[in-house]
This record gives C-alpha cells, sequence and structure tokens, in this order.
C-alpha cells in the first residue's frame, strides 16, 4: 500500500514540476542563427526558417505557465513569447520597413495562448507590466532601431535576473540614450512608463541603480525621438 501511495505522489510531483520546466531552445537557436549580438534581425531568415519558429509557437501555445509556475518562469514565458509573436508578425507581413506599416500591430488579436486570441499589447500591459518588473521594457523588443535590442538567445527563468540586468544595464549605455551626471537625454519608453519605473524611487534612483554614469538628481531631463525604423 505504501508503496502505490509514493507511486502516485511521484507522478503527480512529477506532472506539477514538469508544468514549471518550460523548455525555450528552440526560440535559443533560432535567435542564435539569425540575430547579430548587436541585436539587428535577419528577416528574411527567420521567414526561410518560419516553420521552425512555428513549431516554438506552438509549444508555447500547448505549454502555458500555470499556478505552479515561479515568476521568473512567467516573466521569461511571457517575454519570450512576446518577442517571437513580434518577429511571426513581421515576417508574415515582410517586406516591411517599420512596424507601424502593420494596421494597429499591437492590437491584432493573434496569439493562441489560454484558450483565446491575445494581441501583444495584452501581454505587455496586462501581463507583463501587472508584474511589477520594470526591466521588461528593456527585454521585449517592438522590432525597431530604438527599442533595447532582440538578445540573441531566449530568456530563461534560473538566468533571469542576471539577463534583466544585464539587457537594462546594456540599453542605458547604448545610444538610445545620453547619459551625463548633470544632463540625461533618454528613450522615450521612460516617458511612455513613468510609474514603472518609480516602484522604489525616482526615475533618477532607478537610472543610477543600471547607469554607468551617477546622475545628479538636479540632472535637466529630455526625451530622444523614437526610430520605428525596422531593426534589420
Amino acid at each position: 500500500m505504501l508503496k502505490s501511495y509514493l507511486i502516485v505522489f511521484l507522478t503527480l510531483f512529477s506532472v506539477v514540476t514538469n508544468a514549471q520546466n518550460f523548455d525555450h531552445s528552440k526560440w535559443s537557436t533560432l535567435l542564435q542563427t539569425h540575430v547579430s549580438n548587436n541585436g539587428n534581425v535577419d528577416y528574411n531568415g527567420f521567414k526561410n526558417n518560419e516553420e521552425r519558429l512555428d513549431d516554438y509557437l506552438e509549444y508555447l501555445t500547448t505549454n502555458q505557465p500555470n499556478a505552479n509556475s515561479s515568476k521568473n518562469e512567467k516573466l521569461a514565458y511571457w517575454i519570450n513569447a512576446y518577442n517571437a509573436y513580434t518577429v511571426k508578425l513581421i515576417i508574415d507581413n515582410f517586406p516591411i520597413k517599420s512596424i507601424k506599416d502593420i494596421d494597429k500591430p499591437w492590437d491584432k488579436k493573434f496569439i493562441p495562448i489560454g484558450g483565446e486570441l491575445l494581441s501583444l499589447n495584452h501581454i505587455e500591459h496586462e501581463i507583463l507590466r501587472k508584474m511589477d518588473e520594470p526591466r521588461i521594457h528593456f527585454a521585449i523588443v517592438c522590432a525597431s532601431y530604438s527599442c533595447p535590442k532582440l538578445l540573441n538567445r531566449a530568456f530563461k527563468a534560473e538566468q533571469l535576473e542576471n539577463q534583466l540586468t544585464q539587457a537594462t544595464k546594456e540599453f542605458l549605455a547604448s545610444d538610445k540614450n545620453t547619459i551625463a551626471s548633470n544632463k540625461i537625454e533618454i528613450s522615450k519608453i521612460f516617458k511612455w512608463f513613468p510609474e514603472d519605473f518609480k516602484q522604489n524611487g525616482t526615475l533618477i534612483d532607478f537610472l543610477n541603480t543600471y547607469s554607468e554614469t551617477q546622475i545628479s538628481k538636479k540632472a535637466k531631463k529630455s526625451f530622444k525621438d523614437y526610430d520605428w525604423s525596422l531593426n534589420e
């Protein structure tokens, strides 16, 4: 009898554990193949490899976070989903010069997860932003030059803290921002989502956590124009 109970317990434990172990290796392989270290995306390459991308998207559809999934597993899942489906949206409409050439790209309900069709806006605003992790803004990519670069490997729960920190530092150090101690010209991402960066202090406090240059609280602030050209 004890042996039977043990078998049942181990089976249930295995089901729960497997439900939390997401495999993003297919996405990593595609990213390594079609995205440079600088984040330049070869959309023609993705288009020619569309079947493998669709395999990964099908995996996301049939393997979703649940109540047993950790916060990092959920974050990694939804960041990867956002980025993979953004690539899918671009190649479905390729060739284009900008994601804005597509009619209402962020409102399109074309993502079959959870028994319904989701939009990119839904993933960003109704799922990711509600998880109180402001660094997601430097991990999800809108296929445009002024976006953070698309990381050429998948986000993984066990590496997520380091990946998000590195993505944030790299974005602040890139030409998408110009930072000096007394003057900052920063991405409009900080203008569009100001409350996300003030959860533990001011915007300057957030920037100083990840910036190589320490910024004065009295620094003059302005925002750079946003370049929506395709990040290819």
